[in-house]
């Protein structure tokens, strides 16, 4: 075993940095971390910390991520799938899994973003 003590980052691969920043700052509302380079733009979700990247600064090659890699936990997600519209994100119809509800939809270089929130109980995975 590792002993993994937590998720530092998730990197986010994108093309224009800039456009980039603008949008997880600007639209998503995410705080900017200090922690920031020409290259590397970080945001704070408060569990997890997403981390905007050239790939081609980086010695790889540009491709979005694939869906399911970044859910965000909101409080409702329709009124967080409405702000995001009336900010001229295109955002998935809703869904109901039976434990969560969610909403998808894409950053300016087609990375899915989940919107994400679970109302069922966490199931006690302390019993054998």
């Amino acid at each position: 075993m590792i002993d993994a003590q937590r998720v530092d980052f998730i990197a986010v691969p994108v093309q224009d940095r800039k456009r980039a920043a603008r949008f997880y700052e600007d639209t998503l509302g995410l705080r900017r971390n200090p922690n920031s380079t020409d290259t590397w733009v970080e945001f704070e979700t408060g569990n997890a910390t997403l981390v905007v990247m050239t790939p081609h600064t980086h010695d790889s090659e540009f491709a979005p991520l694939p869906p399911g890699t970044i859910a965000l936990r909101v409080l409702d997600v329709a009124a967080a799938k409405a702000t995001l519209e009336a900010a001229g994100v295109q955002v998935n119809d809703m869904w109901d899994s039976g434990v969560c509800h969610g909403a998808g939809f894409s950053d300016p270089d087609g990375n899915r973003i989940l919107l994400h929130h679970r109302y069922a109980p966490y199931p006690d995975v302390s019993q054998p």
